[in-house]
């Protein structure tokens, strides 16, 4: 398990690092690859929306069952290069968990497991800003998961919608509101799209969840944040 104290102060000498020292080919091409330049302007930033539906909650006891990619910028998302892919978990799925995401048994037999497709997902991050809802559940589960297969880590910067809109929220306080350290209104993706109106999704797709992402994220920059700001003051 990785905490924010074990990420790296640098992504560019890290991916250096990495590149030269990993011992896994995938890894290797991942990393070759280089990470965006830190100074690069957010409107500038080719940025990919990533989503994961897990088996469950717990980092310890639960698997990818499913990741959602799709690639945008500050005005376009291109749904038409997006990918959505359906993972066969190592072991069984509860009944818990089929009704949360929706992902039946006879859909997790027909999948292929992680190791088959991990090289096309790499392939579709590589040299973009990943952007996610909650980086917790990503950056945890993914790196669990190549650690598992490939026994190497594999960390990159992530863009956190619910971070910036806490940071968003948390700014809109006044003085006594902060005072008496009122609690700040919800940051699920649901909530956080309310306040933009921006339109209903069902959750729980990793795919729609990508792309519902990425759409707060545009509205982010356009109502609160300067779009020629570098990259490096969101990414974490």
């Amino acid at each position: 398990m990785t905490t924010e104290r074990d990420l790296p102060l640098d992504w560019v000498e890290y991916y250096m690092q990495r590149s030269t020292s990993c011992k896994s080919e995938m890894v290797f091409d991942f990393y070759r690859q280089g990470v965006i330049n830190p100074e690069t302007p957010i409107r500038q930033a080719p940025m990919v929306a990533m989503d994961f539906e897990t088996t469950g909650l717990s980092l310890e006891d639960s698997e990818i069952v499913s990741i959602g990619l799709v690639p945008f910028d500050i005005r376009r998302i291109y749904c038409g290069e997006s990918k959505h892919w359906v993972v066969k978990p190592e072991q069984d799925m509860t009944e818990e968990s089929i009704v949360f995401h929706g992902i039946t048994h006879s859909a997790v037999e027909a999948a292929p497991p992680l190791e088959v497709i991990l090289d096309e997902v790499l392939d579709a991050i590589e040299g973009k800003l990943v952007v996610v809802h909650y980086r917790y559940i990503e950056r945890e589960f993914f790196h669990k998961a190549v650690m598992e297969l490939l026994h190497e880590p594999l960390l990159f910067p992530l863009l956190d919608t619910m971070q910036i809109e806490a940071n968003i929220l948390k700014g809109q306080q006044g003085f006594f509101e902060k005072l008496l350290k009122k609690p700040l209104d919800p940051v699920r993706l649901g909530y956080c799209r309310r306040r933009y109106n921006l339109p209903h999704y069902d959750a729980h797709n990793a795919l729609t969840d990508a792309v519902a992402t990425a759409e707060l994220l545009q509205a982010q920059i356009a109502h609160h944040l300067d779009p020629d700001m570098p990259v490096k003051d969101l990414w974490a």
